[in-house]
């Protein structure tokens, strides 16, 4: 076995992991009818028995009106005991399991979430395309108890921790950054207005998680774009999560409505993604990202370790763990970024290609993930499970040319 600083536990909170890999909360697609499937199961559980330290469930909704997908999990009581069997499977193989909780805001479509989106604030969203109406005061009091909710239900469900989403542009960030914060009452204007739901919300999930469930919050550092929140405020945001007693911070950046490939990097595989959609829901969107998608979601350069610059300037701000996620692939550029301070390891795509990397990495058997980078995976799960190209039969020709191309692009 290698003997390697990514191999040693490290403490999150009151949870110990075995190593400092962690499965990052990718966008599985696996939740079937907003509840626990096989393909979840089976996915989660290969992962744990592949090695990793904890392996996180991804995205789910804390109600109702937060959810952007019909695969896309949904806090509520009858899921639990499915969860439950994925948690225990998870711990018998070793590993920890975390699942992140959020709300996308204004991400989604009436005919997904049940009512007209509501966000920050009001307006329109192109992507979906829908208007969108500003969250009432009543109703962020009840968001608040629903966020308590649902990590209580992750305790029924036997989690080791949850992960709270404050970036990315879903309903936390929407009310962090100028760009979809246009409220003139107590949660708009000023930063310490606009981080007024967040503060309340981390508040009511400490309170819920008690001294036995480990709270992350992914949060940006960056929304990736000029009228969106900068580094200077998110270094503010991240003092603020540290005061408030949160047990780590992933670092991460990009918004989905605005700037959506700094958060993963590369180019968005357009083909699979009009390939895979239903052209009986989504012909207005397979015609728009056929004509405009390049405008719509443009390219941003694919580097190993593309956050890290960015994450040693919070480093230094805040002395909480810090978890590290954007383009872990290597073994080598693991033990970089845990020898510049870094307690813990997020990564997803590389566990997509082969959910054993962990254990070859730890043999020695590979040093670095095979992973094309031609972010196949993530053009296909807006509409099917994640899955790598290489597990795909049958790709058709223009797919595959799609991906041979990013491929000999970003390696």
């Amino acid at each position: 076995m290698i003997d390697s600083p990514v191999f040693t536990p490290v403490k999150i909170g009151p949870v110990t992991l075995r190593n400092r890999t962690i499965r990052s909360a990718a966008f599985e697609n696996m939740a079937y009818g907003n509840k626990p499937s096989q393909d979840l199961y089976d996915y989660h559980v290969a992962v744990a028995r592949g090695g990793v330290g904890m392996t996180t469930l991804a995205y789910a909704s804390v109600n109702r009106s937060g959810l952007s997908f019909d695969g896309q999990l949904w806090m509520r009581e009858e899921i639990v005991p499915g969860l439950k069997k994925i948690t225990d499977a998870v711990h018998a193989a070793g590993a920890k399991c975390s699942i992140q909780l959020g709300h996308c805001g204004n991400m989604t479509h009436r005919s997904t979430c049940g009512c007209m989106p509501v966000g920050a604030s009001g307006g329109f969203n192109l992507y979906s395309p829908t208007f969108v109406r500003g969250l009432k005061i009543s109703e962020i009091d009840a968001l608040v108890e629903d966020f308590g909710h649902a990590v209580m239900l992750a305790r029924e469900a036997g989690f080791d921790c949850v992960e709270i989403h404050a970036g990315h542009g879903y309903l936390i960030s929407q009310f962090l950054s100028p760009y979809t914060n246009h409220r003139r009452d107590e949660y708009g204007g000023s930063l310490q207005n606009r981080m007024r739901l967040m503060q309340r919300v981390i508040r009511r999930v400490m309170e819920a998680a008690g001294d036995d469930l480990g709270v992350v919050v992914k949060m940006n550092m960056h929304d990736g774009f000029r009228r969106g929140m900068q580094e200077s405020e998110c270094l503010e945001v991240a003092r603020e999560l540290e005061r408030l007693g949160v047990h780590a911070l992933v670092l991460s950046a990009g918004f989905v409505s605005k700037a959506p490939m700094e958060v993963m990097r590369g180019a968005m595989p357009l083909k699979t993604m009009t390939h895979y959609m239903d052209m009986r829901k989504f012909w207005w969107l397979r015609l728009m990202v056929r004509i405009f998608g390049r405008i719509m979601v443009p390219t941003v350069p694919y580097k190993e370790a593309y956050f890290l610059e960015d994450a040693l300037k919070f480093r230094k701000a805040v002395k909480l763990p810090l978890i590290y996620v954007g383009g872990m692939v290597s073994l080598k550029k693991m033990e970089e970024v845990l020898a510049a301070g870094f307690d813990g390891l997020q990564m997803a795509r590389a566990l997509v290609r082969d959910t054993d990397f962990v254990n070859k990495l730890h043999s020695g058997e590979i040093d670095r993930s095979p992973c094309g980078h031609s972010n196949y995976c993530i053009g296909r799960m807006y509409t099917l499970e994640m899955k790598c190209n290489r597990c795909v039969a049958d790709l058709p020709c223009s797919l595959r040319r799609e991906v041979e191309a990013a491929e000999k692009k970003w390696n």
